[in-house]
């Protein structure tokens, strides 16, 4: 995510101002494993076998699908179901937001049920190699990186990369990277945010990588830095929430970061190999426009906490 990518924890941890439990979708690729092991097979051609024989992982009727539940506009976490939210699997609490919308969509479209899986930012991946879940829908970008350990849909958004500072910052009238030289920065841990985008900014104090979004946001109203680099859904969020802050977007002039499409291309990954369910999605996923993510994203933003 891109986050690379809660409100309710973010408010929660924020918030204070306001602001992904094992699935069994996997238990038959993890089943065909062990009989190929038992028959001399190694676990990975166990796990081939299954592959070649077509199993999505939804054959229990069930989209387990893990995300952070703290990474508003994409997902966070609340105490009801309303705007249409899904309870958290082993927990009181509900998920909504942009992924949530999109994956029940996706379940709907393909006739299952939905189940949300909370999990750290860091967990994603292994949760998807691990077979625990069916797939991830958290805001990750299709980075080559990831596409190491595991496979992508097609994007199901797009998301630019953009600054955020305080209203009364020196950088708040920055009309390019430029113009950020010198400054105190952060972002998310494990993002080409923090990875890729603070280097460009000149003679930058590059301060340790924050654990989530949320924590990245309050270190910037706590003035712990002076601006912070995340997406543009992020950064939507984050204005929401903090009304002192400003969103600082570069794009389209001849000083904007520099970012692949890699980077901006926002997929839902899922364990490498399973082809079926892959196709089962970007099927659904070919049916919506860059129009029609916009505004599911547009309406994630207007409803997620501290919006009102």
């Amino acid at each position: 995510m891109m986050k690379k990518r809660t409100i309710a924890g973010f408010m929660a941890a924020a918030m204070v101002m306001g602001l992904t439990a094992c699935g069994s979708s996997a238990d038959t690729q993890e089943t065909t494993a062990a009989q190929g092991a038992e028959t001399g097979e190694s676990a990975a051609e166990g796990e081939a076998e299954a592959e070649a024989s077509g199993q999505s992982g939804l054959e229990d009727g069930v989209l387990s699908v893990a995300m952070e539940c703290s990474y508003a506009p994409y997902n966070w976490t609340q105490q009801d179901d309303s705007n249409g939210a899904v309870q958290i699997k082993g927990s009181s609490d509900y998920a909504y937001g942009y992924d949530v919308m999109m994956a029940k969509h996706i379940a709907e479209e393909l006739g299952v049920d939905l189940e949300i899986v909370k999990s750290d930012w860091d967990s994603l991946v292994p949760a998807v190699q691990s077979g625990t879940v069916d797939c991830v829908i958290a805001g990750q970008s299709i980075t080559s990186e990831r596409l190491q350990s595991v496979d992508f849909s097609e994007p199901y958004y797009y998301a630019s990369v953009v600054a955020v500072t305080k209203k009364d910052s020196p950088y708040a009238s920055a009309q390019g990277v430029a113009d950020l030289a010198g400054a105190t920065v952060t972002s998310q841990q494990n993002t080409i945010w923090y990875d890729s985008c603070l280097p460009q900014i000149a003679d930058a104090n590059i301060l340790a990588a924050q654990e989530s979004a949320p924590a990245m946001l309050v270190a910037l109203e706590a003035g712990r830095v002076d601006l912070v680099v995340t997406d543009m859904p992020t950064a939507q969020a984050a204005c929401v929430a903090y009304p002192d802050m400003v969103l600082l977007d570069f794009t389209g002039s001849d000083d904007d970061f520099e970012v692949s499409e890699e980077d901006i291309n926002i997929g839902i990954s899922m364990r490498k190999g399973n082809t079926a369910l892959k196709d089962q999605i970007d099927s659904v996923l070919s049916e919506l426009t860059v129009d029609d993510f916009n505004e599911m994203m547009d309406e994630a933003i207007s409803v997620q906490p501290l919006s009102n």
